[in-house]
């Protein structure tokens, strides 16, 4: 017969899942805030340094099944993102690397300012390039949002990621050199690895419409295809080492230019995908801790403000160039504030990886709990200012 502490142990994070879909629900239906803020907060005060119900994260299923969470979401982003917009219309391209470039020498120069070690600078300016894929789809899903300012920011998050990832690699491959002097495992890390990582997607948004098209019935199959090759994905890539990031996105961006259809019913792949969602967030503001939450606190607030401030600016700078009004560029670029999922994952990749100086990153954990609630919130508020979604009304 197992003992107690096993058996509490073993249903720590059913229970835990369970806690937050239900504090989502209700704090959705009172509040009218979005679910995942109330996922994050159910996460973090049940993690092991806070309260200690979940035990410490690890590489076991639980971080694997959070990588197929964010690799659905990732996917989904992909499929939206829409390339022959972007070259008809280049200023939203170059806006995106514009406020990205901003954002990373004015965090960088931040974090220098508090004396923070040349390389954790260089990883919390690489880091903060990045908008939450995560936070963005699933708010706008849950907003039902459509729009100007939406495109853009589906558009500009997905580049985001892929800029933040490319400049984090660079910095753990500088890393990797000083550390071990080893050119050729920076290299992989840095470069290489992405580009396999691009092309691993990019086989799989190839044979995955192609298999839908020798089934004979493309629209009714093609979500749980899509959902089980994008597991198997996130395995491969766990496998090799690669960038999951990178593989799921070029996935649902090569399989949109299949032109296979993906079912407006499944979006955020149903009932599974909702499940999935859950856990994400909860498994993400788990790893944090209270200790490293308050000592980065200062830091992180000036970080958010900073990167808030370069990612606005760059936006509206471009917004009449790039087709909409100063008010609709204004909002897109607040509406990348959210941060917080995509960090937390990609530093548990850097840890799992042996890269330690990331325990130095308490900022990074300060800005990733800020952005875990107020990220879902300010991006809401973006959509239903800029009347692309409709205001929700909580309950008396």
């Amino acid at each position: 017969m197992p003992d107690l502490p096993t058996v509490l142990t073993s249903l720590a994070w059913p229970f835990t899942i369970a806690i937050a879909w239900i504090a989502g629900e209700f704090g959705q239906r009172f509040t009218g805030l979005p679910r995942i803020s109330f996922y994050g907060l159910v996460g973090f005060a049940l993690a092991g340094p806070q309260l200690g119900i979940l035990p410490a994260p690890d590489a076991g299923p639980v971080s694997m099944l959070a990588d197929v969470a964010f690799g659905l979401i990732l996917f989904e982003l992909g499929y939206r993102i829409n390339l022959r917009w972007l070259r008809a219309n280049p200023w939203i391209g170059i806006a995106g690397v514009v406020e990205s470039i901003a954002t990373f020498i004015a965090v960088y120069l931040i974090a220098l300012a508090f004396a923070t070690p040349q390389l954790t600078a260089l990883m919390l300016a690489s880091l903060s390039m990045a908008t939450s894929p995560a936070t963005v789809v699933r708010v706008i899903n849950e907003q039902r949002s459509s729009g100007q300012v939406t495109e853009r920011v589906l558009h500009l998050s997905a580049q985001n990621c892929v800029l933040a990832v490319f400049a984090f690699n660079a910095v753990i491959g500088f890393w990797i050199f000083r550390t071990f002097e080893d050119i050729g495992d920076a290299i992989w890390n840095s470069l290489v690895l992405l580009a396999v990582s691009a092309l691993t997607g990019a086989v799989f948004g190839l044979l995955v419409p192609a298999l839908l098209r020798a089934i004979g019935n493309p629209r009714h199959d093609a979500t749980v295809a899509f959902a089980i090759a994008v597991l198997l994905l996130v395995a491969i890539s766990y496998a090799g080492g690669l960038s999951p990031v990178v593989a799921t996105l070029a996935f649902g961006l090569v399989a949109r230019h299949r032109r296979v259809a993906f079912s407006q019913a499944q979006r955020n792949f149903g009932a599974l995908g909702e499940l999935l969602t859950v856990l994400l967030f909860v498994f993400a503001a788990s790893t944090l801790d209270w200790r490293e939450v308050a000592a980065g606190g200062m830091l992180a607030v000036v970080l958010v403000l900073a990167r808030l401030v370069t990612k606005t600016a760059g936006v509206t700078a471009f917004a009449h160039l790039s087709g909409v009004s100063w008010r609709k560029g204004f909002l897109a670029g607040v509406a990348l504030a959210p941060l917080s999922v995509f960090v937390i994952l990609l530093l548990e990749h850097a840890r799992l990886a042996g890269v330690h100086v990331v325990d130095e990153l308490r900022a990074v954990a300060a800005v990733t709990m800020l952005l875990e609630v107020f990220g879902p919130i300010i991006i809401q508020r973006a959509l239903v200012w800029a009347r692309e979604a409709p205001e929700i009304r909580h309950a008396a």
